[in-house]
């Protein structure tokens, strides 16, 4: 093993050994190159004032050596902004921007242990990190039953992790933390636990409101004193979409700090908080434990990131930088939630009408993209092959039951047209069934 690997792991195994203990084979062989071309290349450029030849991109008039009809669209921009390429941990300034965001949307970060934001390649990348930092074949990767088909790939495909399921609701149709916590404590004789908690949740766009919130922390608190290691993964694609009676933070800030055995990392973005999905830009941010764990954590994820995709795209993370530092930064953010949540509300307002008869119910839905249909007497991906093939309309068949509507993507003025289509089809479905 590398002896910067072998020294990364024993500062995490001196600072918490419970940590240590959840890292995958490939997490504790991964480290980050500190003698390489990156980092002479580093060097140079704070100290080479006279000729820099160390890394690959062309220079012309002291500026990145680029198109003119790609700089031509890019105007507003440096091209030194634009064209070099960004760090693997990304653009610094942006890291700290996005913290400073996290810390004021999260006011239960406050006084806590957290690092630096490393920005990914979007969410996906950030849980890729994850699974290979963390995840080995058999590993237990605990999601809710109604969750992003992604994981699997992911975490099960990928790492060959086994995938554990949970009823998202219980009878009450609230959040089933004793589903989440029954399924934790069944991987004591395996002493290690990935729990992926989406919130709001994709494919049904529900978040948890206060007290159950309190119950997952407590299930989670419950593994760990089972002496199982836990590491907790807060997938907040959707953060801030929070529309009614919900969670108005991630509970990543809570678990920060929360038990020695508990690791949480936050995987978020700009993809869908800020409407920029091509952009490609997420964040990935570990919490609890000591400055030295959370620096020897980031040099790892850094370790991946050179290993897989070097390092992000640099004009996208530019964007967003810009975006930040925009003072229109937080009315734009506001205008758009507002034409969410009034879409959201639109949905409910239909669906409780009581003009759609007793052919479906609905998961309770309060935040995100995202609601589901219950589909009671229609066979789910019948219905969205008619609605595709006789009406033009697309939605996602999630196994026999239930249909994932995205009002995120519909005007509201379309949504009643919409929904009423739906209708239509799942009672054509329902009649050439019998």
């Amino acid at each position: 093993m590398n002896p910067l690997a072998q020294q990364l792991n024993a500062t995490i195994e001196r600072e918490n050994v419970h940590v240590f203990q959840m890292l995958s084979a490939l997490g504790k062989a991964i480290y980050f190159p500190k003698e390489g071309i990156l980092s002479q290349s580093a060097e140079a450029k704070a100290k080479a004032k006279k000729y820099n030849a160390t890394i690959g991109i062309a220079i012309e008039n002291g500026q990145p050596m680029h198109l003119k009809v790609i700089q031509d669209t890019l105007s507003a921009y440096n091209p030194k902004d634009l064209y070099e390429y960004a760090p693997p941990a990304g653009k610094p300034e942006l890291r700290t921007a996005w913290r400073t965001k996290m810390l004021k949307e999260n006011p239960s970060l406050a006084n806590k242990a957290y690092g630096n934001p490393v920005v990914t390649n979007a969410l996906t990348h950030g849980l890729s990190i994850v699974a290979d930092l963390f995840a080995d074949a058999g590993d237990a990767v605990i999601i809710p039953n109604k969750n992003w088909e992604n994981y699997e790939l992911t975490f099960g495909v990928r790492r060959g992790a086994e995938i554990v399921e949970y009823p998202l609701y219980d009878s009450e149709n609230r959040f089933n933390s004793q589903g989440l916590r029954e399924a934790l404590l069944a991987q004591k004789s395996k002493g290690k636990a990935i729990v992926v908690l989406n919130f709001p949740n994709n494919p049904t766009g529900y978040t948890p409101g206060k007290e159950e919130g309190a119950e997952i922390l407590a299930a989670l608190v419950d593994a760990a004193e089972a002496g199982i290691n836990v590491v907790t993964v807060t997938d907040d694609a959707y953060f801030g979409l929070f529309f009614e009676g919900s969670l108005q933070e991630s509970l990543f800030g809570q678990m920060a700090g929360l038990h020695p055995r508990i690791l949480p990392i936050k995987v978020d973005g700009a993809t869908k908080e800020e409407y920029v999905w091509g952009f490609r830009v997420g964040f990935i941010t570990y919490a609890g434990g000591s400055d030295a764990t959370l620096s020897a954590l980031e040099q790892k994820t850094l370790g991946i990131i050179r290993a897989t995709i070097s390092s992000g795209p640099h004009p996208s993370q530019t964007f967003v930088l810009k975006a930040l530092q925009s003072p229109d930064f937080e009315a734009q953010k506001e205008e758009k939630f507002a034409i969410m949540k009034g879409r959201a509300n639109k949905v409910k307002d239909l669906l409780d009408s009581g003009r759609y008869g007793d052919v479906w119910s609905y998961y309770p839905f309060n935040s995100g993209y995202f609601m589901c249909l219950k589909l009671n007497a229609a066979d789910a991906e019948t219905v969205r092959t008619r609605l595709l093939d006789e009406y033009g309309i697309g939605t996602i068949a999630l196994g026999s039951t239930d249909l994932r509507v995205a009002f995120s993507c519909i005007e509201e003025a379309n949504l009643e047209e919409l929904f009423d289509t739906i209708y239509k089809a799942v009672q054509e479905v329902a009649v050439a069934a019998k």
